[in-house]
């Protein structure tokens, strides 16, 4: 008979507990019995008999729980995203708190899978903790901090929206601090901020569109491989990377980069007020520094992460050192403001051969990116 489900916790068993269990047992039993003298040899045989008869027992009555039902273990054996998000404080004290999320990496909406487990997608965890922080109402400000070469046009163009619903539901201060890099796609997601700061070696800008795709003909050609396709239509297969473009092909995709383009370049427009001038620069694509930034309209200040820290609790109406807070999935020692992890460390991931050119080249599929490529996207 089951029990009530009061009563049918989910217990947390990892490996690693149980390898302590097994060493504190062997320990013990060492101090027990092998460290004595020689003389009381038997009387520690006989309560490492008992131990071991004990801890055999409560194996067995761990089992007999597990396959009744009466308790769910979960194996934790890699690292991942499934516990709950927490809050801790990194630092200041008092009731309202100025959330900082992280922004890290290439923008994607799909999730990340390794040889043995699957990290969220970036999409997935800032909206999450978007949702979180709009249940609280102690939160009186929130600030982006971002380091992104940007990602895919849709994922930027799902964060940017979720960033500005946010906004409008919650009703704080929203600040954005750019860290190393945060062009294209990462200027994008900054666009909703109610002030714009860069660090001083902050590179910023790209404000533009690639379309990226693998062609392979050349080397098809010189191995004699060819590919056949039957379609329906002339451009069915247009963007194929087992043939060279035709013109017309080429016209078709670079409307469609315009187009999008010009999506990106009218939101600048919008939330920071260019000139003219400005506006013609920037339409080139090409990156700025922080002071070139500031110079454009851009972002409103340069600065540290701590003036971007004083400055939010101006604009949000707190007192001095008012609470500062992440959301994460683990406590971590020594916290600070640079750590831009939320989950549990992560075990090293294992390549059978690395010649580096894993962390030159994005994880890109084909398709349209709001992305500077040279910006590192890991």
């Amino acid at each position: 008979m089951m029990p009530p489900e009061e009563y049918v916790n989910e217990t947390d068993v990892s490996i690693g507990l149980m390898l302590q269990c097994f060493r504190f047992s062997a320990a013990l039993m060492s101090e027990m019995g092998l460290q004595q003298p020689f003389d009381r040899r038997e009387e520690y045989m006989a309560r490492e008999n008992l131990i071991v008869r004990f801890f055999g027992i409560a194996c067995l009555a761990a089992s007999l729980l597990i396959c009744s039902g009466c308790i769910k273990p979960k194996f934790t054996l890699f690292p991942d995203a499934s516990e709950p998000l927490k809050e801790f404080t990194l630092q200041g004290a008092g009731q309202e708190k100025i959330l900082i999320i992280p922004i890290n990496g290439f923008i994607s909406d799909n999730p990340k899978d390794t040889p043995f487990r699957r990290r969220p997608s970036m999409v997935q965890e800032i909206v999450s903790q978007l949702k979180k922080a709009e249940k609280d109402q102690d939160i009186k400000a929130v600030i982006l901090k971002i380091d992104s070469p940007g990602g895919s046009v849709t994922a930027s163009d799902l964060l940017y929206h979720e960033i500005t619903r946010f906004k409008e539901r919650a009703k704080v201060g929203l600040v954005a601090v750019m860290m190393d890099v945060s062009a294209s796609g990462g200027y994008y997601i900054a666009l909703p901020a109610d002030l714009i700061f860069a660090h001083p070696t902050t590179i910023t800008g790209s404000v533009g569109v690639v379309f990226l795709r693998p062609n392979v003909s050349g080397l098809l050609g010189k191995i004699g491989v060819e590919m056949d396709i039957d379609k329906s239509g002339k451009n069915k297969d247009m963007g194929s990377p087992f043939r060279q473009p035709t013109e017309e092909e080429r016209q078709i995709m670079q409307n469609v980069i315009d187009d999008l383009a010009g999506r990106f370049l009218t939101l600048v427009t919008h939330h920071r007020r260019l000139t003219a001038d400005a506006k013609a620069d920037v339409a080139s694509a090409r990156i700025y520094t922080a002071d070139e930034a500031l110079r454009l309209g851009l972002v409103d200040r340069i600065g540290y992460l701590d003036d971007t820290i004083a400055k939010t609790t101006q604009i949000a109406g707190l007192p001095e050192k008012s609470k500062v807070i992440v959301y994460r999935r683990t406590e971590y020692p020594d916290d600070n403001l640079y750590n831009t992890n939320t989950g549990k460390p992560e075990m090293p991931e294992i390549h059978l051969l690395d010649l580096g050119l894993a962390e030159s080249l994005p994880p890109f599929r084909s398709g349209f990116y709001y992305l500077w490529l040279p910006g590192r996207t890991d």
